[in-house]
């Protein structure tokens, strides 16, 4: 929801502005850190130090959380058991007729592909080596809030699953300072929030695992090899039983993988390709701001933390699939299931195994060697995952959203804090006097820089809306938020033609000093979304959400809506301001200046 209101302008008060606002000095360009970091070491992050979470926990009922941990010991006993079970019910007539009558496999159609195109060799190879990237990145970027919700309001006690102890009672308690380390090699790159590093691996690697998904269908239907992953037939549930009654009595049945796959072999494999594969896709565009905000139909339902959550259980599919693939493969004809695979060949060869050793080989050096190489080159990692994903972040930039999705009903009863809190005497000053002296300046290549206090950004045109809050960390939450629409400062100042930025500055310092600032395309100051709030649910904004003044761009992420703001500069490039990279988080930690996934 959004509206506009437009009271009369401000009084005259003897000012030379427009709208007898006064004129403004200088910016605040001197204020920012003019380094850009360009390697990862012990003051990553401000030095935030490592941090620890708990072992994975499940919600159980209102109140009580299951370790995950648990499952293995509980999943061994459970496997033994089954074994006992299946060993013992196998010897019985009944169980022996029904196996004989459906061995495990169904008929195909007689035009049907027989054994493995050498594309299917190189196409399962680049899927694992993209997937070991995409799934340890994943885990990091989980890391930075750890975790999980199936509604949008991302409050304590809201959460079905948590790698963290409860959200402490502290009423200032950040997301940021809620995120946790995760064991070296496993997380990608490792340390403490590095999300803008993951998230560059994760998006850009998903990218190419995403075209190799499509040249894999096309070259998939295009051979006939569909018929040997889709189930055709209903007879293939009692062969899955069948399969798995001989698996579990450690009697396994006939492999005739080059032929044809045995019931639970296509069900896995179908749900893989067919139903995990693009579910992967869709819940990941599912957590970008610029489309959930404008396919308002679908993320009413289809929320971010349902698209989180889901994305979550995906991966979970993946990592038990290739588990339980592995294990079978090697378990089952290790040389035939390799050379299946690997060689193209339906023999005992050694061919396989050797190509599949060196394959490994690779996968190894991959994993070993991407979290030292994020280290020494982080800058590089931010430039090539954004050649590979910054089409898609560009492409959603320009998606204006109307308003009108939200009404007070849905307001999230908890809003996370986030960020550095201002610590300066300036700011202290100003909070301690109500913001009676407070200034918000508005600069550089305008026609008419101005200052304007409170009282004069509150008789501009009221700006009204309720909107949904997307934090690169993975939280949300609905707020409504009142104050001024961007439009209406552009009017205002009138930008010269040759603008391409508008760079906000904050009061708050960033973890590695120098204030905070975030440039945003000058096209979205025009958005119907894209406000400077002064009030947060009919109150005045506080000072943990961003007051006196912050700024709201639906299309963004959160750490680009810049809290506490201090003064606005109309620029051609950010070529030469702060770092050069767009922003502060962009200049020390990595991210984008397009953030719109």
């Amino acid at each position: 929801m959004a509206r506009n209101h437009h009271p009369a302008s401000p009084d005259p008060s003897g000012t030379s502005g427009p709208n007898n606002i006064p004129r403004m000095p200088a910016g605040f360009q001197g204020e920012l850190s003019r380094e850009a970091n360009t390697s990862i070491d012990g003051s990553w992050a401000g030095s935030i130090p490592a941090q620890y979470g708990v072992a994975p926990r499940v919600r159980v009922g209102a109140r009580k959380w299951f370790n995950l941990l648990w499952l293995i010991p509980i999943g061994f006993v459970l496997l033994v058991v089954g074994i006992a079970v299946a060993r013992g019910i196998r010897e019985l007539p009944g169980v022996q007729a029904f196996i004989a009558q459906y061995p495990g496999t169904s008929s195909l159609p007689g035009d049907a592909p027989v054994g493995f195109p050498a594309w299917v060799g190189w196409q399962h190879f680049l899927n694992l080596f993209f997937m070991i990237f995409i799934i340890r990145s994943g885990w990091q970027i989980l890391a930075d809030h750890p975790r999980l919700y199936w509604t949008r309001h991302s409050g304590p006690g809201r959460n079905w699953f948590r790698m963290q102890i409860p959200v402490p009672a502290d009423p200032l308690y950040t997301a940021k300072q809620d995120s946790i380390t995760l064991p070296a090699g496993v997380g990608l790159p490792g340390r403490r929030h590095t999300i803008g590093l993951a998230r560059w691996w994760h998006l850009g690697v998903d990218t190419l695992w995403l075209l190799n998904g499509l040249v894999f269908y096309v070259l998939l239907f295009s051979t006939g090899q569909w018929l040997r992953l889709v189930p055709l037939h209903w007879d293939v549930i009692p062969n899955s039983i069948s399969v798995a009654l001989q698996y579990l009595s450690l009697d396994w049945p006939v492999e005739t993988g080059w032929t044809n796959y045995n019931g639970l072999q296509l069900i896995a494999y179908f749900i893989t390709v067919f139903i995990a594969a693009p579910l992967a896709l869709i819940t990941g565009l599912g957590m970008s701001p610029a489309l959930s905000t404008k396919f308002r139909w679908i993320s009413s339902v289809f929320s971010i933390q349902v698209a989180r959550s889901l994305h979550f259980l995906v991966m979970c599919w993946f990592a038990l699939f290739i588990i339980i693939h592995v294990t079978l493969v090697l378990a089952t004809g290790a040389l035939n299931n390799l050379n299946h695979m690997y060689a193209s060949q339906n023999t005992e060869s050694w061919a396989g195994f050797w190509i599949f050793a060196a394959s490994m080989v690779v996968v190894v050096v991959g994993w070993v060697a991407a979290t030292p190489l994020t280290y020494r080159y982080p800058r590089m990692v931010q430039r090539v995952g954004y050649a590979l994903i910054g089409p898609a972040q560009r492409l959603f930039e320009h998606i204006d959203s109307k308003p009108g999705q939200y009404t007070e009903k849905d307001i999230s009863p908890y809003f996370w804090h986030n960020g550095k809190y201002p610590e300066s005497p300036e700011y202290q000053r100003l909070r301690d006097g109500n913001f009676a002296n407070y200034r918000l300046r508005v600069s550089g290549l305008v026609e008419n820089p101005v200052e304007l206090d409170l009282d004069q950004l509150r008789k501009l045109p009221h700006h009204e809306q309720i909107t949904q809050h997307f934090c690169i960390q993975g939280w949300s939450g609905v707020a409504q938020w009142g104050g001024v629409s961007m439009q209406t400062i552009v009017d205002l100042v009138k930008p010269n033609p040759d603008v391409k930025w508008v760079i906000f500055y904050s009061f708050a310092d960033g973890s590695d000093g120098g204030i905070y600032y975030d440039a945003q395309p000058i096209e979205q100051m025009s958005y119907h979304l894209t406000m400077l709030a002064y009030d947060m649910n009919n109150e005045t904004l506080t000072y943990g959400h961003g007051a006196p003044l912050r700024l709201r761009n639906e299309v963004q992420l959160g750490f680009k809506m810049v809290k506490w703001i201090k003064g606005i500069e109309f620029v051609k490039d950010f070529s030469e301001i702060g770092g050069a990279e767009g922003g502060y988080n962009n200049d020390h930690e990595f991210f984008g200046y397009r953030q719109s996934i």
